[in-house]
This record gives structure tokens, C-alpha cells and sequence, in this order.
């Protein structure tokens, strides 16, 4: 399997924590999405990342899709629960993670268009709804050691996803670990992990 990805990438950094806590190997192939054609597109019609590859040349797309198929093919260190009610929890925590990741996403790309094209005002909504985001997910991870249940599960992951992410760019100028220290804190056991650890968000070379 070949995994196009970007260093940089919060969704990348997912699929490749999942891989790795599921010990499956996988190729990772650096891209640009950057211009209009770029090589993702002839596999993911939306030119995004990141995409799996499969053995057979399908191609997977986006990281939820991507983490459930990974989770599904290997029973090492299960990610997402069985049972219904457990299983929609962890995806529910995913999701808000993610929504709070894609908001940022929008301001770093906001704040890098010229200045006179910028709109203050579609920074500030995008900058609200992170807030509360984070602050609902603080809320909800109170002083527990987990995001659901007794064991560390998808939630946490994509959780840490979002708050390694937020630290690497500051959209809005967000200051994790004065504003949501809880959450700093829960980042900072799973950055214990050598998952999480080796896969640090980074500027691509």
C-alpha cells in the first residue's frame, strides 16, 4: 500500500498513528496538492490528502474512511469499538476533533492570502468555532484518562491530531497550552507514545 501524504498534514498524521499502532506496513509518498495538477489527482478526483492506495490500485479517501478500513483489517490494538454505542462516541469525538482542525485549516489559509484580500470577519467565525470546539472538548475529557472508556481508542488519536496541529500553526493565535491545558496536558501522554512521537507535524522539506 502507498499512503500520499504531507508532513504537515493533521489528516496525514491520523492515518499514519493508526498504521502504526496497527503495526501495518505502508509506503509513504510525500505530494504537493498545492497546484491545480498535482499526482494525487489521478486517484483521488478531489486531489486531497491523505489517500491510500490499496494493493489492487483502489484508492481510499478521507482519513476517517482510510483509519475504519486500517482498523477493520487487522485485529491488533482494535481503534474503534464494536459496539454501537461505544463506536459512535469515538466517531463523534473524531469528528468534532476534525471540525475543529478543518476551521483552523481555514484561517491559515486565509491569513496567507494578501492582506487586503483577507476577511477579518471569516477569520473571527472560523476562529469561534475552534473555541468552541476546544472548549467542548475539554470539557468532555474532564479529568478522565481517556476520550471514551477505560482505553485509548481513535478519539484520542484523532484528539491529539487536532491539538499537535493547532500548537504546529496557532491559527488565530490559539496558545494551547495557556489557554486549554487540560487538553495540553492529555497531548502531552500521548506524545509518550512512539506513534505520536515519530510523526510530529512538520514543514515539508
Amino acid at each position: 500500500m502507498k499512503l500520499l501524504s504531507s508532513t504537515a498534514s493533521p489528516y496525514t498524521r491520523k492515518v499514519r498513528i493508526v498504521l502504526a499502532e496497527k503495526k501495518i506496513e505502508c509506503e509513504l509518498v510525500p505530494v504537493d496538492v498545492q497546484p491545480v495538477e498535482n499526482p494525487v489527482n489521478a486517484h483521488n478526483p478531489l486531489g486531497k490528502i491523505p489517500t491510500l492506495i490499496l494493493d489492487d490500485g483502489t484508492a481510499l479517501y478521507d482519513s476517517r474512511v482510510i483509519v475504519e478500513f486500517l482498523d477493520s483489517v487487522s485485529p491488533i490494538s482494535r481503534l474503534i469499538p464494536e459496539g454501537t454505542r461505544d463506536r459512535l462516541a469515538v466517531r463523534r469525538w473524531e469528528a468534532l476533533a476534525d471540525g475543529v482542525t478543518d476551521a483552523g485549516i481555514l484561517v491559515r489559509y486565509e491569513s496567507v492570502r494578501d492582506k487586503k484580500e483577507q476577511s477579518p470577519a471569516w477569520i473571527d467565525k472560523q476562529v469561534a468555532r475552534m473555541r468552541r470546539g476546544m472548549t467542548q472538548m475539554a470539557a468532555e475529557l474532564g479529568e478522565r484518562s481517556w476520550c471514551n472508556g477505560d482505553r485509548y481508542t481513535l478519539a484520542d488519536i484523532a484528539l491529539g491530531c487536532c491539538l499537535g496541529w493547532v500548537d504546529f500553526r496557532k491559527p488565530g493565535g490559539i496558545d494551547l497550552h495557556k489557554e486549554y491545558p487540560a487538553l495540553a496536558k492529555h497531548y502531552g501522554k500521548l506524545m509518550e507514545r512512539p506513534a505520536f512521537a515519530d510523526t510530529v507535524p512538520q514543514v515539508p522539506k
